[in-house]
């Protein structure tokens, strides 16, 4: 028997869940479901602390210590879990939500992240859980924790991640396997890669990547202007002076980005000014691309890519630290701003430290990324798809966590000792990448199981998706198929 303790928000991530339960019937009892209200418990609720509760109420609603996550605070890892957990939790703090929660001290994260791992670990001990099942990476607070909880009593973890090979996706029992393993030990048909092509990231706009008409203040901004200054410190709003001073930085910032950024469209606050206002000092800087470099395209934070499987790796400034301590000599680094990127995990201290580099030159947001990653020794990233665009090119890639497609050709994953000059000097044999992309393939899985992939599969058989997802997810927790990676 299978004692199932599920992860599955919302209608689309249900409907594999229930008919896996049809397939399984008799043999899987669904002892846990967190989803949303209809969920036996509802898991954002543990990120916003609000009152929302599933079926059997909230998930924290013992007024005792019972003792059971004493596993998980006893783990080698128990510090990275929780600074993990905890920077999970912030990213809905006032500074970066709008409608956020009301914790503000360190102290207050720390013992929130107890009483809610307690309470996990009690609901695991007490439904008897034998097998949890995530349909994707865990990367919020209430998901983290009863991932990491679930692993530290014992209990077999199965987690699924999409792929960017359209229509499938990836299986494991550890997130940070994620990406691991040997292509020669596997068989498959090439996977076809135009040379020197980059992958369709139709969430991405080209128009990112050139020069472009300027912005300018828009309705929407001063709208949330006005609202922040409403909720958290109305009394400014009679002050015209501070008023009319706010507007003129914004217009200011909105007058030196591209007309694509729009800062304040959907969030404002007063990080996010600064934010920008160090972003414009890079504006007019000039590329040369003609010189020695590493190129490091930060990514997008918070995101699954950083937070959940970056590691220590996650606070990116310190990927450049890393690189800059062993960067031979004439060498720079070029760093590029996320398109999407906001004020979080970005304040003024992030770019002092990076300051203090003189290695580092920080790329106006209009450099073309594709560029400076063909003219680069080699591209760094904690796990981006800029690692996988610098192989399909050519360039050798960096990776500093769990990338998916970390063992292919052309990338090394950073350990202390690395000779960088040796990475430059890689070479990727077209057909061996191609091999080797057949072989993950063919260790991930048919199904589509993030919605944000629906654009790429117009004609989807909605269906069909759902019975294949249901039957690998099914073969997982009784060990019939392999994980994709472990």
């Amino acid at each position: 028997m299978i004692n199932l303790l599920c992860d599955a928000r919302g209608d689309f991530r249900r409907k594999f869940l229930q008919r896996m339960l049809e397939l399984g019937s008799g043999e899987i009892t669904l002892s846990c479901h967190i989803g949303y209200d209809d969920a036996d418990y509802h898991g954002p609720s543990l990120q916003w602390l609000n009152l929302k509760e599933g079926k059997l109420g909230p998930v924290v609603k013992e007024l005792r210590q019972t003792g059971d996550r004493f596993s998980l605070i006893a783990s080698e890892d128990y510090g990275q879990i929780l600074e993990t957990a905890v920077e999970q939790l912030y990213r809905t703090s006032p500074d970066y939500s709008f409608k956020s929660h009301n914790i503000r001290h360190v102290q207050d994260y720390l013992d929130y992240f107890h009483i809610v791992a307690d309470s996990v670990a009690s609901i695991i001990a007490e439904k008897e859980i034998t097998h949890a099942l995530f349909y994707c990476v865990p990367h919020l607070f209430y998901d983290t924790v009863f991932y990491e909880v679930a692993r530290a009593m014992g209990v077999k973890v199965t987690v699924l991640s999409w792929s960017q090979f359209p229509g499938r996706f990836f299986s494991m029992q550890d997130v940070h396997e994620l990406g691991q393993f040997d292509p020669s030990g596997y068989s498959g048909e090439p996977y076809f890669i135009e040379k020197g092509s980059v992958p369709d990231l139709f969430y991405m706009s080209e128009g990112w990547q050139k020069e472009g008409k300027r912005g300018k203040l828009s309705p929407k901004a001063v709208l949330n202007f006005v609202k922040h200054l409403v909720k958290h410190n109305p009394l400014k709003l009679a002050n015209p002076f501070y008023v009319g001073k706010t507007l003129g930085q914004m217009q200011k910032i909105y007058g030196q980005l591209p007309e694509w950024r729009d800062p304040f469209a959907k969030f404002f606050h007063t990080n996010e000014l600064a934010y920008f206002e160090h972003l414009i000092g890079f504006e007019g800087c000039k590329v040369d691309l003609s010189g020695k470099y590493i190129y490091v395209p930060l990514h997008n934070q918070p995101e699954m890519s950083t937070s959940a499987l970056g590691g220590k790796y996650r606070d990116q400034a310190l990927v450049i630290e890393t690189l800059a301590r062993n960067l031979p000599k004439g060498w720079k680094i070029f760093v590029k701003e996320n398109p999407r990127q906001g004020a979080y995990a970005r304040g003024p201290m992030f770019f002092h430290r990076l300051a203090r580099i003189p290695q580092v030159e920080f790329m106006p947001s209009n450099a073309s990324t594709y560029s400076l990653a063909a003219n680069a020794q080699f591209v760094a990233s904690v796990t981006g798809t800029a690692g996988w665009e610098a192989i399909r090119v050519g360039r050798p890639a960096m990776v500093f966590g769990a990338a998916w497609y970390g063992s292919l050709p052309g990338v090394v994953k950073y350990q202390d000792g690395l000779d960088f000059e040796e990475v430059a000097a890689m070479t990727i044999e077209h057909e061996e990448l191609q091999k080797a992309a057949g072989a993950l393939m063919s260790r991930s899985h048919e199904g589509i199981i993030e919605q944000l992939f629906f654009p790429l599969t117009p004609d989807l058989d909605h269906e069909k998706n759902t019975d294949s997802v249901a039957k690998v997810s099914y073969g997982l927790l009784r060990g019939e198929i392999d994980y994709s990676f472990g």
